[in-house]
């Protein structure tokens, strides 16, 4: 392999918890909630699935399925799809929803899986190219500058910046392109079998991973340093 293509959310860092997200705004914002009423309402933005990165809606309201089915295409329509699930709850200040939106992309609201720098760092050291190749309305090369990740990536290929989304095969061809790497000597590494599986139609070797908390998936990457060989 000459090239190994990481997703971002799931597979090289989760996002925290939507109570953590709700908690950090309220904090951030000056406003406060009982706790019971906290949790409920961060209860009830998961199950909405208003945090991106983490859990899909549990129903998505039918006025929102055409922006969602396309809302990695572009940053104005990641917005739409998230802050409308969003304000399918009721919080203490309509302006929540835009602060809580704005918290998903801030480097605090990311946490590197464990194993992470440690893969990242060995195939840079084997002289291996690294791509990450992202469903994302946002730029998250600040997420991987804050936590000491960037120098180990060569190539970032966002679908918000191209207007195209995975499983679509365009996505991977410009991250092959931008490493210089023939798509039969790559592999990809996702969460999503949907959407990462996208990849194999170019030829490239495609190895799944558990979207987990980072507690419960501590060497989950370890492999892929075996599959580059």
């Amino acid at each position: 392999m000459t090239g190994v293509l990481f997703d971002f959310s799931g597979t090289l860092f989760r996002v925290e918890s939507t109570e953590s997200w709700l908690r950090a705004v309220l904090a951030g914002t000056g406003h406060t909630l009982p706790e019971p009423e906290l949790l409920d309402a961060a209860r009830a933005l998961e199950e909405a699935g208003a945090l991106a990165g983490g859990a899909n809606p549990a129903e998505l309201p039918e006025e929102l399925a055409g922006v969602w089915a396309v809302r990695d295409e572009s940053a104005e329509l990641h917005r739409a799809a998230y802050t409308g699930l969003s304000r399918r709850v009721t919080l203490p200040d309509p302006g929540l929803h835009d602060a809580l939106y704005a918290r998903h992309m801030t480097p605090a609201a990311w946490v590197p899986y464990p194993d992470a720098a440690e893969v990242l760092r060995s195939l840079r050291e084997r002289g291996i190219g690294v791509g990450v190749v992202s469903n994302v309305g946002w730029d998250l090369r600040p997420v991987f500058r804050a936590h000491g990740l960037d120098p180990y990536v060569d190539a970032y290929v966002l679908s918000y910046e191209h207007g195209v989304q995975k499983p679509d095969p365009r996505l991977f061809s410009v991250a092959c392109a931008a490493l210089g790497a023939d798509p039969r000597q790559v592999l990809m590494v996702g969460d999503s079998r949907e959407a990462d599986g996208g990849a194999a139609a170019l030829g490239c070797r495609v190895h799944f991973v558990d979207h987990l908390p980072v507690t419960d998936r501590p060497g989950a990457l370890l492999p892929v340093l075996d599959l580059v060989g």
